[in-house]
């Protein structure tokens, strides 16, 4: 396989290099698999927060603006801010 690549003209370095010549292809194997899975990318983006779910919401206070309260108050919790 390293044939092929240096007929191609490549000049990458390879990733992983066997130095042991007693190393068996389950070994190879499992080492593969530990640098798969500490992956190395970047984390993935946290989807944006609801308002709804906003801490925000709960301390938001309007100057002379006392919360809802009483009969029908909860139509006003759903009324945009």
């Amino acid at each position: 396989m390293s044939e092929d690549r240096t007929a191609a003209g490549s000049a990458e370095t390879p990733l992983l290099r066997i130095v042991t010549p007693t190393t068996t292809p389950e070994e190879v194997a499992a080492i593969v698999a530990v640098f798969s899975a500490l992956g190395g990318g970047s984390p993935a983006p946290r989807p944006p927060r609801s308002e709804w779910a906003s801490p925000g919401r709960v301390v938001r206070s309007y100057p002379g603006r006392a919360p809802a309260h009483g009969r029908g108050a909860w139509r006003a919790s759903g009324l945009p801010r």
